[in-house]
């Protein structure tokens, strides 16, 4: 018996890996992540899967889903959206299992970052402009930032932002990085990244706060914010004509 946890990926149901969905189909238990993770991918699970929505339970009784799993000997799918390495509170759900003595294992997931850039079709890591992206959140309800990861500290190094869980906070995500970026930085809101309401809100620190809570955007939205969203930037060396390596030698 093994606990699956599956980073279902950001929204499309064809967006989760192919060993995601084949684990999906075999494990006669699924635990999913209430309105993050598609119905579409819930209903791959097998005829007569025992399927718990996860979103009201508590840790102990997700813990209590899949210790009695266990003790029947099957296998279970715990999904989570995007990839579970990200904000999936996975940790502690594997620290209990871990004393518990019940083996478990993580597949990894589309996370929502990369979605959202893909949708934007652009790189997050523009030559000559940033080559760096960070994935950060701020604090709201849920756990503090430690010290050192404050938002401005981040933002120093002029790099690309990705803020996740933030929504709610964006007036003062707009105040804290104007301050390093300037007012006409590109930001982008991005919605419900690939699934079927999917909304992108691109502007600058200047406009995007108005233009979000225009379109009533409160929840389930990611902040990209950096100068390589406008596109601009150099040609990546990688494909230079004087630019020799291994795979295409000095002639």
């Amino acid at each position: 018996m093994t606990v699956h946890f599956i980073g279902a990926g950001p929204g499309a149901a064809d967006l989760i890996t192919l060993r995601g969905l084949r684990l999906i189909q075999e494990c006669p238990v699924c635990l999913y992540a209430g309105s993050l993770v598609p119905a579409e991918i819930v209903a791959a699970a097998p005829q007569g899967a025992h399927v718990v929505d996860t979103a009201p339970l508590t840790l102990d009784e997700i813990i209590a889903e899949i210790a009695a799993a266990h003790a029947r000997g099957f296998d279970v799918a715990r999904l989570h959206s995007g990839d579970a390495s990200l904000y999936g509170a996975i940790a502690e759900q594997m620290r209990r299992l871990a004393a518990l003595g019940i083996p478990y294992d993580v597949t990894p997931g589309v996370p929502a970052f990369a979605a959202a850039a893909a949708a934007l079709r652009c790189e997050l890591t523009a030559p000559g402009i940033a080559q760096t992206v960070i994935l950060t959140r701020t604090a709201t309800r849920s756990s503090a930032m430690p010290v050192g990861e404050e938002l401005d500290k981040l933002a120093a190094g002029g790099a690309t932002l990705a803020i996740h869980l933030s929504i709610t906070n964006l007036a003062r995500v707009v105040r804290t990085l104007t301050l390093r970026y300037g007012a006409d930085c590109p930001a982008v809101v991005a919605y419900r990244v690939s699934w079927p309401d999917e909304l992108l809100i691109r502007g600058t620190l200047a406009t995007i706060r108005d233009a979000a809570k225009a379109a009533g955007v409160t929840r389930t939205a990611l902040i990209l914010v950096g100068p390589a969203l406008a596109g601009a930037g150099g040609d990546s060396r990688l494909y230079a004509p004087d630019h020799h390596h291994l795979m295409r030698p000095r002639r």
